[in-house]
């Protein structure tokens, strides 16, 4: 019998499953310029703000679906664009702000994830051909080298204040990793392959630092890149940098590695890659993320972190980790042709079906307690489609290039 990934049909479920999760963002967009934060039905949560991250991730996602082709993405994607040039843009001090409502900013700090959002939405936009991506993505990509990227560590710092006069001394991996993300979309963009050597300078730190902690990756540093393992221990369940391990990043690297590996070898810069072993990595940060994390407390689903033993710390099931375990597993199939990985990647969308997919009000629950039923005490509302819609696409395309060239080239 054939695996999924080898299943015309499959492919077939994957795509009307994105087409259905396009459809429940369509009200995202807003007339003022952003993206919406979306209650359970899919409709703007009144008096939650405008965030450039769920704005940049609303851009990606609706500038994908323009490029293939599903009508009603575009004018989406230009709405939440729109956000990105004007209101939640800083004109005077630079960069973007956290967040935004009517009257101004609600969160002025400038933030390293955010912005490799922004430079990611652009990157997208540049491919789809959306007025003032050219412009938007050569801003974004100056702001982040300038304010983010710290060339002697080889990695990003985190948070500035609103003026770039003060630079929190906290360093984290989650805003790495999207930096990484953002950084070989930009290389598939703009031809400028000292992105890919940012991206490896990046993803080496994170093995070598897995690697040394039995695959678990230390999120939390301080400003000389010394862990900090008890970071948010009296805030257990925070949804950007919670205590411990953090099972859907390991999940997500692993998948990232593999990326970074292909666009590598694809630009003939194997000394990009030096003598780390990329696939060996992503290998073992998936097989240690599904022994610590996939149903071991009798039900299936992730946990959410363990503690450094690998116990697990915060048991609800958040929607995006199953969502970078089926993407992650579909890149280890393709890399090695491992059947095992296709396998776990077929019982994961038995899961997602049967226990995330909401099939009465649209999308994906985003929380779920230790017996999957659906809570809301750290992801109220399902505020964006990102993962959910990318792991759609992740099987179907190649491992590089970048998922918005992968379809203006026409690889799906």
């Amino acid at each position: 019998m054939k695996p999924w990934l080898e299943l015309p049909t499959h492919r077939d479920w994957l795509e009307v499953e994105g087409e259905l999760l396009l459809a429940f963002g369509l009200r995202c967009g807003l007339p003022a310029g952003g993206a919406a934060y979306l209650d359970a039905d899919g409709v703007p949560t009144p008096g939650e703000p405008v965030h450039t991250w769920i704005t940049s991730r609303m851009v990606h996602v609706y500038v994908l679906g323009q490029l293939l082709g599903i009508p009603g993405c575009r004018p989406v994607a230009e709405r939440a664009f729109g956000g990105l040039t004007g209101r939640l843009r800083d004109t005077t001090g630079g960069g973007w702000y956290a967040a935004v409502d009517d009257d101004g900013p609600v969160d002025d700090a400038k933030v390293c994830y955010a912005h490799a959002f922004v430079v990611l939405a652009a990157s997208s936009a540049v491919r789809a051909g959306l007025d003032g991506a050219p412009e938007l993505l050569a801003e974004a990509t100056s702001v982040f080298l300038d304010r983010f990227w710290d060339e002697d560590a080889g990695l990003c710092v985190d948070t500035w204040d609103a003026s770039f006069s003060v630079l929190d001394p906290y360093r984290g991996i989650n805003a790495n990793m999207h930096a990484v993300e953002a950084m070989l979309a930009a290389a598939d963009v703009t031809g400028e392959t000292i992105w890919l050597e940012r991206a490896a300078r990046i993803g080496s730190f994170v093995v070598r630092q897995a690697g040394e902690n039995d695959w678990r990756i230390p999120e939390h540093y301080d400003d000389g890149w010394t862990p900090l393992p008890d970071y948010n221990d009296d805030r257990r369940d925070d949804p950007f940098k919670p205590y411990g391990a953090t099972i859907g990043h390991a999940l997500e690297w692993s998948r990232l590695l593999l990326n970074l590996e292909a666009a590598a070898r694809d630009a003939d810069l194997s000394s990009v890659l030096g003598a780390a072993d990329w696939s060996g990595a992503a290998q073992a940060l998936f097989a240690h993320a599904v022994a610590d994390g996939w149903a071991v407390d009798g039900a299936d689903g992730f946990v959410y972190t363990t503690d450094w033993d690998g116990t697990p710390v915060v048991r609800d099931r958040m929607h995006w980790v199953a969502a970078e375990g089926t993407a992650a597993a579909a890149a280890l199939w393709a890399r090695t042709g491992d059947p095992t990985y296709a396998s776990w990647y077929e019982r994961w969308w038995d899961y997602i079906s049967s226990s995330l997919i909401d099939r009465e009000r649209g999308s994906w629950h985003h929380q779920l307690d230790a017996a999957n039923r659906p809570i809301a005490t750290v992801w109220p509302g399902k505020p964006d489609i990102y993962h959910a819609y990318q792991a759609t696409l992740f099987p179907r395309v190649p491992l590089a290039p970048t998922l918005a060239t992968a379809l203006a080239r026409g690889l799906l």
